[in-house]
């Protein structure tokens, strides 16, 4: 094999989880939401202080989202944003258990 070399990994389509992140599923929806966000203040060429005249919204948040820093929000807050921009947020859950090999279940005595 010469240094040109490589193996193809496929991802598990949540970068969060391929990098080993315990809260993978949260991160990954929040970083979906601000993208969704970006997306509406890039339709209507809003800079984070009209964001903020129009939505109540502190400008430093929409800086944030803009960031990608969306350790401060929480879900329900994201979708909040969502809402004073004129967006209803449709949610689907999945439910499945985790595989036993990498996450046994807590003893509790």
């Amino acid at each position: 094999m010469s240094d040109d070399d490589f193996d193809l990994v496929h991802g598990s389509g949540n970068v969060f989880r391929d990098f080993g992140y315990p809260d993978a599923d949260v991160r990954q929806a929040k970083c979906l939401l601000a993208a969704e966000i970006m997306k509406i203040l890039d339709a209507r060429q809003w800079s984070t202080r009209k964001a903020e005249e129009a939505t109540g919204i502190s400008h430093a948040d929409f800086t944030r989202i803009r960031k990608v820093s969306t350790d401060r929000f929480t879900l329900d807050r994201l979708m909040l944003i969502l809402g004073k921009l004129g967006q209803d947020v449709e949610l689907s859950v999945t439910v499945r258990p985790r595989p036993q090999a990498n996450h046994p279940a807590p003893v509790h005595r």
